[in-house]
């Protein structure tokens, strides 16, 4: 790439190097009037975690503790401690229960990542066929118009297997998107090497930031006062992800064993895989400030215990994530999967949290206004392919309604914990779930997509969207 051919309202240069930069309104105001420049992009990120969530029996003691759902309906509804950690985004978000995707409801947990996004068939066993997912059928519309059209990334990296997907993305034919689970590469994408003297110029240098200083302050006098801010908060924001991109590699380098799992990274310590899962989402967040893309997805551990994602419960103290959703008749079993969950969506607050908290250049409101995040499992009680737990947040430019919980199961859903004899997925449903991709339908409509089906939608959710 000819670095002389860069827009300086994109990027700041060095030798040999870019950076990409995040939007300005010094250089929006000319193009106010472009049809293009009319609105602030509208962005899109799901995340997956596996494994399902507590769902302790309403008599049970651990219920208004250490059940996922909140407790109500509507307007109305408490958080559990599980959820406590998004309580200051409450207003931004929405808490759903009762979907599912019909075409699987009756097939075994630990397949359900492949689906969650593509609502196909892919079955237990047998042959295995996939459709394309959410993100890409939105790419497919808004990916022209940035440097990447989509951003997959997932803990373990690469595609994984049939049933045993390491990635949530599919593209058109139903073919699995490589995800990326270095944090380094997905950091170095952000950059822009002409050359590989530039590149071991760079990796020789302190820093990707010593060598772009210079043009930084050279474009920050042509900057508003509020851009000269922004710009200063974002290359504080590249110099501390930088930092915690180096210290994640020790995470992604420990190798993983050949036979005792149990044994697994017995030297990290509990900050290790947090941080890890914080760098990720912290790149998500520059990739976006930097309309570097407008989606992206991350699959944070893989179904089945299988791999590095499963080790993720060492940052509370736990040996392995998979382990506790098997574990909840045990004494404390309801709250220890509880503080596992009550992690995850801490982490997944503070990344939302980031999004509010900065303002949207050249626009109305703040990025997670402009900004569309679903976040949840295809499983809900042990093994069990129905009743998805799901948070929506987000997107109140498009129209996104917020500050309610969904509850279209109440208390009428299959939970407790497992006997031992019939697993939840393996009975009668008590419920019947509406199809996910109804949810789907709504959110593309929001994100400004002219459509009214994807996969095996059967209307939409107004209960959501303006």
């Amino acid at each position: 790439m000819n670095l002389n051919s860069l827009d300086r309202r994109r990027f700041i240069r060095g030798t040999g190097i870019a950076l990409a930069l995040p939007l300005f309104e010094t250089f929006a105001r000319p193009l106010a009037h472009a049809a293009t420049e009319a609105s602030p992009p509208r962005r899109l990120a799901c995340f997956y975690f596996p494994d399902g969530v507590p769902m302790p029996l309403p008599e049970e003691p651990d219920y208004k503790d250490w059940a996922w759902f909140p407790l109500g309906n509507g307007k109305k509804f408490t958080f559990t401690k599980v959820m406590q950690p998004l309580e200051p985004l409450r207003n931004d978000l929405t808490v759903l229960s009762g979907f599912s995707n019909p075409a699987v409801r009756s097939v075994h947990g630990h397949s359900n990542a492949d689906q969650f996004l593509t609502a196909a068939a892919t079955k237990y066993d047998g042959p295995y066929k996939n459709s394309i997912s959410l993100d890409q059928y939105y790419a497919a519309h808004v990916g022209d118009q940035t440097r990447f059209s989509s951003l997959v990334m997932s803990t373990d990296g690469g595609t994984g297997t049939p049933r045993g997907a390491h990635t949530l993305s599919f593209n058109r034919n139903g073919r699995a998107i490589p995800a990326e689970h270095r944090p380094k590469r997905v950091f170095d994408m952000l950059f822009v090497k002409s050359d590989e003297d530039a590149a071991r110029r760079l990796a020789l240098s302190k820093s990707a930031l010593d060598d772009l200083l210079a043009d930084a302050r050279r474009l920050r006098k042509r900057l508003s006062a509020q851009d000269q801010k922004s710009l200063d908060e974002y290359l504080d924001s590249v110099r501390e992800a930088e930092i915690k991109v180096e210290k994640a590699k020790r995470w992604i380098n420990t190798p993983l064993p050949t036979v005792d799992a149990d044994h697994l990274n017995l030297e990290l310590t509990p900050d290790e895989p947090r941080l890890y899962l914080q760098t990720m989402f912290e790149l998500i967040y520059l990739a976006f400030k930097t309309d570097s893309t407008r989606v992206a997805t991350y699959q944070i551990g893989r179904e089945n215990g299988v791999g590095k994602s499963d080790h993720l419960a060492r940052a509370v103290g736990f040996n392995l994530s998979h382990q506790l959703s098997h574990e909840t008749k045990n004494a404390d079993g309801w709250k220890n999967f509880g503080i596992y969950c009550q992690f995850l969506n801490e982490e997944y607050g503070r990344f939302a949290m980031k999004l509010k908290k900065t303002a949207e250049p050249a626009g109305e409101g703040n990025m997670l206004d402009n900004t569309l995040l679903l976040f949840g499992s295809a499983s809900s009680a042990f093994h069990l392919s129905r009743n998805y737990p799901l948070i929506l947040t987000g997107g109140k430019n498009m129209g996104f309604k917020h500050g309610q919980f969904l509850n279209q199961v109440g208390n009428n859903a299959q939970a407790g914990a497992w006997d031992g004899k019939a697993e939840p997925w393996q009975k009668k449903a008590t419920h019947v779930d509406e199809p996910l991709s109804n949810l789907f339908v709504t959110m593309l409509q929001g994100l400004g997509v002219k459509t009214d089906k994807f996969a095996d939608s059967t209307g939409t959710v107004p209960e959501v969207l303006a």
